[in-house]
């Protein structure tokens, strides 16, 4: 999930989900493993800084069944940005009939295709253009001093979504993050794994 978070702070601008509810097992793969071979986390989004903006992400992860692969699409009311085909499309988008009802703007993304390389989504990467060109940027900076693509903060705060995911997952309650102490906590508790 860290990688897919990422891209959620990353477009959005938001350091980190408000709160986290997560649910999931080991319901297949029983042979002493502790980390859950199944699960689904709802992430709750919002701008502090802009109470107008708010979403959820909901990751899904299993190991039970390969069926449908490896997918990696991002949704908006404008379309969907879709990582498997390298398209951005307008379906699902907000059309101008429902836009109407609610006194708004169609909102419909153009279409278009991402450049020709394949963005790989499966765990098992090997070398791909996309590996490539970022470990290419970490080794620039670290030559010129400069600040790299991901920097460290992106690091921390794709971290503290994770923490927050297992924090969820781990204890059944509702995650957050205390800004002030810097702490995960599950059910108003400091979640200690």
């Amino acid at each position: 999930m860290a990688h897919q978070i990422d891209t959620v702070h990353w477009f959005t601008g938001i350091s980190h989900p408000k709160s986290v509810a997560a649910n999931g097992g080991i319901y297949l793969w029983k042979d002493g493993r502790t980390n859950f071979d199944t699960m689904t986390a709802v992430m709750d989004y919002s701008d502090p800084s802009n109470p107008d903006i708010g979403f959820q992400v909901v990751y899904s992860s299993r190991f039970t069944n390969s069926a449908g692969g490896v997918k990696e699409i991002y949704y908006s009311n404008g379309g969907s940005l879709n990582l498997d085909t390298n398209k951005i499309n307008s379906e699902g988008g907000l059309q101008q009939a429902d836009a109407d009802a609610m006194k708004m703007k169609a909102n419909l993304l153009a279409g278009a295709d991402l450049p020709g390389f394949k963005v790989e989504t499966a765990a098992n990467t090997g070398s791909d253009p996309m590996t490539y060109a970022h470990m290419r940027n970490w080794m620039e900076c670290v030559r010129s001093r400069k600040k790299p693509n991901a920097d460290v903060m992106a690091g921390y705060n794709h971290s503290i979504a994770n923490i927050m995911c297992t924090a969820a997952l781990r204890t059944g309650e509702k995650a957050t993050f205390d800004e002030a102490k810097q702490e995960v906590l599950a059910g108003g508790k400091v979640f200690q794994y």
